[in-house]
């Protein structure tokens, strides 16, 4: 089975050369998507790592299994891949039925919420983004643990602590 630290060089090479939406090399997004999973368990640190890369690389499930990457993590993967045709909300829904997926499902919209990220948006796509993520929030939160939630939040978007609380 592969390690942590190797799931992130396969994380940096399926990534290698591609950028998010405010131009900011992609790995950077799974790296701090992992980093609110890790005080949980090293595998959900993996599952943030590679969270992506069934979706937006040449990489398979099966190929992350050839390579060793644990089936727990790979089971998370899959539940939070877009599936063409199906609407974003009914994938949040689906996401939330499983907890590994559920957790990081959160700790990737907390990065994708990040006010420093969102600014580089064009404020109509930031608006439309922010209410997408919010309603997300509502779902996937109530599915999950507010203490693990809390966890993920304190590391990769403090400011959402606040909504977290009800403050």
């Amino acid at each position: 089975m592969m390690t942590l630290t190797e799931v992130d060089a396969l994380a940096d090479r399926a990534h290698a050369g591609q950028v998010d939406k405010i131009g900011v090399p992609y790995v950077e997004h799974v790296r701090a998507v992992a980093a609110g999973l890790a005080p949980l368990d090293p595998e959900l640190a993996m599952a943030g790592l590679l969270h992506d890369v069934v979706e937006d690389t040449g990489w398979t499930a099966e190929d992350l299994r050839a390579a060793g990457v644990p089936e727990r993590v790979v089971r998370a993967v899959l539940a939070v891949t877009n599936e063409p045709g199906r609407p974003y909300e009914e994938k949040i829904r689906r996401v939330a039925l499983d907890p590994d997926a559920t957790l990081v499902k959160i700790a990737d919209n907390a990065h994708n919420s990040r006010a420093d990220r969102a600014a580089g948006l064009a404020p109509e796509q930031r608006e439309r983004l922010a209410a997408k993520y919010r309603e997300a929030r509502r779902v996937l939160w109530a599915a999950a643990d507010p203490a693990r939630v809390a966890t993920i939040l304190r590391i990769v978007n403090p400011d959402l602590l606040p909504e977290l609380t009800g403050r």
